[in-house]
């Protein structure tokens, strides 16, 4: 059978980390094809003008020409610069911040300026756990929670810290650990969104500094040990047994005084009893036909008559029953 690997926490952060810096390369990659284009073009024209005016007669003149094309293309296409809509460009200017760029295109100077960030202004999520992590109670959770924000002040993330998506991942885990060890594992298990109100509020006061806004923080699952599952199993059974034992008393206790109330009424009125009393006996006979009746007090008060009364009266339902029953099985024959 193959087992389950579980990667640290800190190695997830790592690959996740990885991962959206190839994507910006990626990102990078495609910006820069509309500066090859440019350059290409302006290439392909001081090329075309030198050959049309010098033909093959002046070589040295018709490089010239060429070398121009070919500088003022690579200048013209390193100052064109094109930013996403979701994208703003930080440019440095000799050393120093200048301005944010984009989105769209704009241009630079080369050499003087360079663009070490393109920050990305759109929510973004980012997954963080704690693993065996101990709660106030000292017992050992894996949690689970999903991080969503936003880069509000792109200046702020990109000269305030080195690299603000890893810093805020740090933080998000470092910020979980704290909240764990400070809650009860009952309030773990039952008050989620208190929990994902105060990790928002904790790593929003650490990452405003980075210019960067944490919009929410859901905690998506919390993972106790096996054996502690089973205990608590069973003392949510236990408690359950106990309240429907409780509801069964309760309702015990109701219908005592329910019968409490029959007797009274019942003892102001002996023709009620009675009534009750041949009620009850025709109920009886009616379902099955054999009932044993023993002379008791019980009896002599419902006044339901004399011994050979009743069995007379039995031995007539009896017979009643069995023609119903002849007639029907006669019927179903023929």
């Amino acid at each position: 059978m193959r087992g389950i690997i579980r990667l640290p926490s800190s190695l997830v952060i790592n690959t996740k980390i990885s991962l959206l810096q190839s994507i910006r390369r990626n990102k990078m990659r495609s910006k820069s094809l509309f500066s090859v284009f440019i350059f290409v073009v302006i290439f392909a024209i001081g090329v075309a003008v030198a050959y049309s005016v010098y033909g093959g007669s002046n070589i040295l003149e018709s490089e010239i020409i060429a070398g121009a094309a070919f500088a003022i293309g690579m200048i013209i296409s390193s100052a064109i610069k094109i930013a996403d809509p979701w994208d703003k460009a930080v440019v440095l200017r000799l050393g120093k911040f200048h301005s944010l760029k984009g989105p769209g295109l704009f241009l630079i100077i080369p050499i003087l300026d360079t663009i070490p960030y393109w920050i990305d202004t759109r929510v973004i999520t980012t997954s963080f756990k704690a693993e065996k992590t101990l709660t106030k109670d000292t017992v050992p959770v894996d949690v689970d929670a999903v991080l969503f924000w936003k880069v509000l002040d792109p200046q702020k993330a990109a000269l305030e810290v080195a690299d603000y998506i890893s810093a805020i991942s740090w933080a998000s885990q470092t910020a979980l650990r704290d909240v764990i060890g400070k809650t009860m594992l009952s309030d773990m298990l039952e008050g989620r969104d208190k929990i994902s109100g105060v990790l928002q509020k904790i790593i929003d006061e650490r990452t405003e500094p980075w210019g960067i806004n944490v919009n929410s923080v859901e905690v998506k699952d919390v993972l106790i040990p096996s054996s502690l599952e089973n205990a608590m199993s069973m003392q949510a059974q236990a408690e359950r047994e106990r309240q429907a034992r409780v509801i069964l008393g309760d309702s015990e206790r109701q219908v005592a005084e329910k019968f409490g109330e029959a007797a009274l009424t019942y003892a102001n009125n002996p023709v009620a009893l009675h009534l009750r009393a041949m009620n009850m006996l025709y109920e009886g006979l009616k379902e099955n036909s054999t009932i044993v009746i023993v002379p008791s007090s019980a009896v002599e008060t419902m006044q339901l008559g004399s011994m050979a009364g009743l069995t007379a009266l039995t031995m007539g339902i009896g017979q009643d029953k069995a023609n119903k029953e002849n007639s029907t099985i006669s019927k179903s024959e023929s």
